[in-house]
């Protein structure tokens, strides 16, 4: 997905147990690349954006991946839309999707204190190494070198989409232009497929997305403006 994928396993479990555990997630998160990569003209995404694959024939998780960003397309008012660019394109959903589903599984393993995170996007799970509450930090989005908010939790999906790696990549599909307004929006839930998509749709609105990130009841957000003014939730989980 071009991007790095860490995982941090923090329960007391056997070495050869928790590299198997490493070794399935990995192998996830490959499987998922080579299914859905848009930089792969023989995934599976490519070949069904060129009419190759019909949807009959698409994989369950394909399938998966079409009907959510659908629902998601919904829910977001057309701002979060696989086809912004003019060809499918869900990474805005699939990234955070697979490492959701990562964590769902180490959890059915019994390790229930991790961390996963798939280029920033980040699901946390349990107690950290040290005991304590993971702690997450935002970047700085205009110092990669520096946090602007840290949070603090136990079971938190943290979603960031932002222009200051990518440039301005997110298009506003009304417009079919760049999205402008806001540089960085990260949004906190508890599914980080879903935290993601938002996340992603509310950086295509511009700053009228700052109004509907507050609209939203089962999340928290954080977002920094073009002109560097920063907002969030009163309930973010920043630490102390």
């Amino acid at each position: 997905m071009g991007t790095a994928i860490t995982l941090d396993l923090a329960d007391d479990l056997p070495p050869a147990t928790l590299r198997e555990l490493a070794d399935e997630v990995f192998a996830w998160m490959r499987e998922v690349d080579a299914r859905f990569s848009t930089y792969q003209p023989d995934s599976e995404v490519c070949r069904f954006d060129r009419g190759e694959v019909l949807l009959s024939e698409a994989s369950a998780d394909l399938r998966y991946v079409l009907e959510t960003c659908a629902d998601l397309w919904g829910a977001t008012d057309g701002f979060f839309d696989a086809y912004a660019t003019g060809r499918l394109d869900p990474s805005g959903f699939v990234k955070g999707w697979a490492a959701q589903v990562a964590s769902d599984r180490l959890v059915a393993a019994g390790a229930v204190n991790h961390c996963v995170n798939a280029g920033g996007d980040v699901r946390v799970r349990g107690l950290s190494p040290s005991g304590e509450p993971w702690r997450i930090g935002i970047r700085h989005p205009w110092d990669a070198m520096a946090a602007c908010l840290v949070l603090s939790g136990t079971d938190l999906a943290v979603a960031t989409s932002g222009v200051y790696e990518r440039g301005r990549h997110v298009l506003d599909p009304r417009r079919g232009a760049p999205a402008s307004g806001l540089r960085s929006v990260t949004v906190v839930g508890t599914d980080l497929g879903v935290a993601d998509a938002y996340a992603t749709a509310a950086l295509a609105m511009g700053t009228p997305g700052l109004n509907w990130l507050a609209r939203l009841d089962d999340h928290t957000h954080a977002a920094i403006t073009d002109n560097a003014r920063q907002y969030h939730s009163v309930n973010l989980p920043l630490t102390d």
